[in-house]
């Protein structure tokens, strides 16, 4: 289970240090791909695996699902871990997610979060929900 918060960057070659925490949960290679959200996910392999599970059993003859399996699919990357415990990410993620040079990276249970931190840091993205709201998002799934 990813938690967390960090403040990283990536450097001049797109490369990020992935938190020790992390990369200790994640071994020694992942998958990163556009999330839903403008931001980045990482997941572990297994993870990843579980994920095209289910996926794969979604009807193709839907044309929703067929556009989903594209998306994830084509944005998806595996990665390495350098000794370092950097990764690359790759432009074509970077543009879509914003990305300049500082990050907030965040354990989000089954999954690794990368948001620029300019992005995550705008009022409408600051990961922050008054007392009210939160209790109905809750309720709705009798939570």
């Amino acid at each position: 289970m990813f938690m967390g918060t960090y403040y990283n960057s990536i450097d001049a070659k797109n490369r990020m240090i992935v938190p020790s925490e992390f990369r200790e949960e994640l071994g020694y290679e992942c998958v990163i791909t556009r999330s839903i959200d403008r931001c980045l996910t990482i997941y572990s392999m297994e993870e990843w695996n579980q994920q095209m599970e289910k996926i794969s059993r979604l009807p193709e003859s839907d044309e929703s699902v067929r556009m989903f399996i594209r998306y994830t699919y084509a944005n998806a990357r595996k990665r390495e871990f350098d000794k370092q415990g950097r990764i690359i990410i790759p432009p074509e993620l970077i543009r879509y997610a914003g990305i300049e040079k500082e990050l907030v990276t965040m354990g989000v249970m089954k999954r690794i979060e990368i948001w620029s931190r300019e992005i995550w840091e705008t009022p409408e993205n600051a990961g922050t929900m008054d007392g009210e709201d939160f209790a109905a998002a809750l309720k709705k799934y009798n939570f």
